[in-house]
């Protein structure tokens, strides 16, 4: 008991093993064997649209400061 009074964050790590197959399992009784692909290819579908659209919004930044770049090259070419 002295233990967990030193080192409470022992009680904050990440599951192990044992821990994760009764996680499994349960899954598999709740959901069952047939909606399980389904749930993962959702996820997937749903992590594929994230990255996307956080490469659509990296492109347009990129291609912003491409943009004011080539702005400011020309202004300063004119202007000398």
């Amino acid at each position: 008991m002295l233990l967990l009074n030193i080192y409470p964050q022992l009680l904050m790590g990440m599951p192990n093993t044992g821990e994760l197959m009764i996680l499994l399992l349960i899954i598999i009784v709740l959901f069952g064997g047939k909606k399980i692909p389904e749930l993962a290819k959702g996820l997937g579908k749903g992590i594929r649209e994230f990255n996307d659209a956080k490469d659509g919004i990296k492109n347009e930044i990129e291609s912003g400061l491409k943009e004011k770049d080539k702005i400011q090259s020309n202004n300063s070419s004119t202007n000398a």
